[in-house]
């Protein structure tokens, strides 16, 4: 790799994480300054565990993530299999359809769910809030597993079948191992787009249920606190964590099938 390459790499990678970098620094700033790094002070990580605004939409958030990425890695999966049992050309219309969610701005999907729920006068709340994000995770599972069934020899089913396994066990034994990094690929999208999801929320969840997001905003209208920097340094941390063991996991994986495949 040439110099030149290596540092716009540089300069990429630079402009991607240097604001988290600074945010983090920040997150142990012991004034509440925004410019000056007056000392190092583990102050405000206590602090932010007990603020129980935060706290409370802190568990709101997972609830619903959690709940929500969980079913739609379940209908999705389920959705992607028949989509690719489908012939062709039903197959690219149903796959365009499938993409309108992803395409599409927020704020219509947010309007369109908040005048849906009041059409069928559903109290907003947790409820709403779970519903609208399964809806928009749903796509996100299918686009990840499709390519995996994509890859799937079909002719491993029928030997399953052959050997006695009903549908459902090659289905469990067969299918399920074979797509899994798509559904695990599926499930964490699912998991991260649903936890920091702040537009959709902002018109289901109403004033009973409200996300990290949601206070977040809430608190940055008054005066940016460290406690914000805090909360922002944890959520990275979880997530970086999550990612790196995901993979560590899926390099394990293929080694192990590069080993059984010689």
């Amino acid at each position: 790799m040439s110099f030149g390459a290596k540092f716009y790499m540089v300069l990429v990678y630079a402009f991607l994480y240097l604001p988290i970098l600074v945010l983090i620094v920040y997150s142990f700033n012991e004034s509440k300054s925004r410019a000056v790094f007056s000392g190092f002070t583990f102050d405000w990580y206590a602090k932010l565990f007990h603020n129980e605004a935060i706290m409370s939409a802190l568990l709101n958030s997972l609830v619903v993530a959690v709940i929500a990425s969980v079913a739609a890695t379940a209908i999705g999966t389920l959705a992607a299999v028949g989509i690719n049992a489908m012939g062709r050309k039903m197959r690219s219309l149903v796959m365009n359809f499938t993409y309108l969610p992803v395409i599409n701005p927020e704020i219509v999907i947010g309007v369109s769910l908040m005048l849906l729920f009041v059409f069928l006068r559903f109290q907003f709340g947790l409820t709403t809030l779970i519903i609208a994000h399964i809806t928009f995770d749903v796509p996100y599972v299918i686009l990840n597993v499709m390519p995996k069934l994509r890859q799937m020899d079909a002719h491993q089913v029928e030997a399953a079948r052959d050997l006695g396994c009903n549908p459902v066990q090659a289905f469990f034994k067969v299918v399920i191992p074979e797509i899994m990094p798509g559904i695990m690929s599926g499930f964490l999208m699912a998991l991260t787009y649903s936890f920091d999801d702040f537009i959709i929320s902002h018109f289901v969840a109403g004033p009973t249920a409200q996300t990290l997001p949601l206070a977040i905003y809430s608190m940055t209208r008054k005066k940016v606190s460290p406690e914000i920097n805090a909360l922002s340094a944890v959520m990275f941390a979880v997530i970086l964590s999550l990612l790196v063991i995901y993979n560590l996991i899926s390099a394990r994986r293929e080694r192990n099938k590069g080993r059984a495949g010689r």
